[in-house]
C-alpha cells in the first residue's frame, strides 16, 4: 500500500513538472502576416468578358508549321537548361521523402565485439578474480564482450513540426514543377520567335537581291545615258554607291541568318546545322485571331502564378515549423539485444538479454534568441512570398494587356504598310520611265528605289512582329506548357 502511495506521489510530481514546462512554452511570440490579394479586373481593356481562351490550346495545335513543331519537340527532349531544371524537380521530390522519414521511427541494427584487460588490483579486476561465472569456470582474461540487437528512436510529432515540414516540401516540389512548366513556355516562345525571325531574314535577303537586280538595270541605263551626254558622272557614281550599299547589307543579313540558325540549334541542344523552314510564303502567313478570356483565368493558366502560390503556401507552413521550435520536443528511445562475454552465451536467455526504454522532453529554457530570430525570418519570408505572388499576378495582367494592344496596333500598321509597298513598287517603274524621257532627275529614281526597299523590309518586319506578338500573347495567357 505504501509503495502505491509513493508511486502516485512521484507521478504527481512528474505531471506538475510537465504542466509547468508546457505553460512556460505556451508564451511564444506571434505575428500576423496579411493575406495575399488575388483580386484582378473583371476583363481586359477593350475586350469583352468572354471565357474562350487560346491558352487552353495545346502548343502542337497552336503552331501550324510542321518544321517549327519538330524543332520544339526536339528541344523539349534535348535542351540542357530544361534538363537541369528537371533535375531540380527530382531533387525537390527527394526532399519530400527525406522529410517524410523524419517523423517515422528510426530503427537501426547493431553488432559489436570488444576485448578488455583490467588490472588485478583494481576494483573490477578484484571482483573478476574472485567471482566464478559458473561452477568450475572463471572470467576469461582478457575479457571479451559480444553484442547484437536493434535500437529505435522516435520523435513524437506533437506540435506537427515534422508533418508541416513534409507538407512544405510537397508544396516546394509542386512549385518546382510549375517552375519547369514556366521554363517550357519560355523555351517554346524563344524557339518560335527565333524561327519567325529566321524566316523574316530569308525574305529580307530575297527583297535585297530583287532590289539589286533593279538597281543594276538602272545603273546600266544611267551609264548609257552618260555616254549619250544625257546624264553626268555624278549620277553614275550615286547609282553605283546604292548598289554597293545593298551588296554590303546582303552580307550583314547573311550573318544574322547564321547566328539565328545557331541560336535555334543551341536551344534544340545540337551542333550547328541548317534549319529546315518554309520561308517562301512568309509574307502571306495568316495571323490567327487570339481569344484572351478573362483575367481570372490567369490564376489557373499561368505556371509562374501557380509557382508563386505554392511557394506562398510553403512559407506559411514554414512559419508553423519555426513556431514549433519554441515547444519542447518529446522523444522515445528503445533498444533490445543480446550481450555476453563469449559467443556461445549469446543465445542463453534471459541471462544474455538486454533492453531499455527511455522517454525524454527537451527544450531550451534560456537564451532562445536564435529560435526567435528564425521565427521572425520565417514571417518575413512569408510576407516576401505574399508580395511576390501579388507582383506575379500584376505582371501577368500587364503582359497580356500589352500584347493585346500590340496585336491590334500591328494589324492596323500592316494594313497601311501593304498600301505603302504597293504605291512605292509602282512608283519605281514610273520614275524610270520619267527619267528615260528626261522628265525626272536621277535623284528621284534613287529616292524612290530606297523608299521602296525600306517599305518592303518594314512590311516583312511588321509581319514578323505580328507573329511574335501572337506567340508572346499565347505565353502571357498561360499557354505553351501543356
Amino acid at each position: 500500500m505504501n509503495n502505491i502511495k509513493k508511486h502516485i506521489k512521484i507521478t504527481k510530481h512528474y505531471a506538475v513538472g510537465v504542466l509547468a514546462l508546457v505553460s512556460l512554452y505556451s508564451c511564444v511570440p506571434t505575428r500576423n502576416v496579411r493575406e495575399e490579394n488575388k483580386t484582378v479586373p473583371e476583363q481586359y481593356e477593350s475586350q469583352t468578358a468572354d471565357t474562350t481562351n487560346t491558352a487552353n490550346i495545346e502548343w502542337k495545335n497552336f503552331f501550324s508549321d510542321a518544321n517549327l513543331v519538330a524543332l520544339i519537340d526536339t528541344a523539349l527532349v534535348n535542351n540542357q537548361e530544361l534538363n537541369m531544371m528537371l533535375q531540380q524537380v527530382d531533387m525537390a521530390k527527394n526532399e519530400i521523402q527525406a522529410k517524410k522519414g523524419e517523423y517515422l521511427p528510426f530503427v537501426s541494427a547493431f553488432a559489436g565485439a570488444e576485448v578488455e584487460k583490467v588490472g588485478e588490483y583494481t576494483r573490477n579486476g578484484a571482483v573478476e578474480k574472485h567471482l566464478d561465472i559458473r561452477e568450475g569456470e572463471e572470467f576469461p582474461e582478457p575479457l571479451t564482450n559480444f553484442s547484437a540487437g536493434l535500437t529505435a528512436s522516435w520523435e513524437l510529432d506533437v506540435w506537427k513540426k515534422l508533418r508541416n515540414g513534409k507538407k512544405a516540401a510537397v508544396l516546394e516540389y509542386l512549385a518546382s514543377v510549375e517552375g519547369k512548366n514556366f521554363m517550357v513556355t519560355q523555351l517554346v516562345t524563344e524557339i518560335a520567335s527565333s524561327y519567325y525571325e529566321l524566316m523574316a531574314l530569308d525574305n529580307q535577303l530575297g527583297i535585297i537581291e530583287q532590289n539589286l537586280e533593279i538597281q543594276q538595270q538602272a545603273l546600266k541605263m544611267v551609264k548609257l545615258q552618260k555616254e549619250a551626254a544625257r546624264a553626268t558622272l555624278l549620277a553614275v557614281r550615286r547609282f553605283e554607291a546604292d548598289v554597293y550599299k545593298n551588296q554590303s547589307n546582303k552580307f550583314l543579313i547573311q550573318q544574322k541568318i547564321v547566328e539565328t540558325e545557331n541560336l535555334i540549334n543551341f536551344l534544340v541542344g545540337r551542333y550547328p546545322q541548317t534549319i529546315t523552314r518554309s520561308s517562301n510564303n512568309f509574307i502571306t502567313t495568316t495571323v490567327d485571331v487570339m481569344s484572351s478570356g478573362v483575367p481570372a483565368q490567369l490564376l489557373a493558366n499561368r505556371p509562374d502564378i501557380r509557382q508563386a502560390e505554392y511557394e506562398l503556401s510553403a512559407s506559411k507552413l514554414n512559419v508553423s515549423v519555426a513556431k514549433a521550435n519554441f515547444y519542447p520536443s518529446i522523444g522515445l528511445k528503445a533498444s533490445v539485444g543480446l550481450e555476453a562475454f563469449k559467443p556461445k552465451y549469446l543465445t542463453s536467455t534471459p541471462e544474455s538479454l538486454l533492453y531499455n526504454l527511455v522517454g525524454d522532453v527537451v527544450g531550451p529554457l534560456i537564451n532562445r534568441n536564435a529560435i526567435k530570430a528564425e521565427y521572425k525570418n520565417a514571417n518575413d519570408r512569408q510576407l516576401q512570398a505574399v508580395f511576390e505572388y501579388e507582383k506575379t499576378i500584376l505582371n501577368a495582367f500587364m503582359e497580356v494587356q500589352n500584347q493585346l494592344s500590340n496585336v491590334d496596333n500591328l494589324k492596323k500598321s500592316y494594313e497601311l504598310k501593304e498600301d505603302q509597298v504597293q504605291a512605292l513598287t509602282e512608283s519605281i517603274e514610273l520614275s524610270l520611265k520619267l527619267f528615260r524621257s528626261a522628265r525626272a532627275e536621277y535623284t528621284e529614281v534613287l529616292l524612290t528605289q530606297r523608299e521602296a526597299l525600306d517599305s518592303k523590309i518594314e512590311i516583312i518586319e511588321t509581319k514578323r512582329d505580328q507573329l511574335l506578338a501572337n506567340v508572346k500573347l499565347y505565353q502571357a495567357l498561360g499557354g505553351g506548357w501543356n
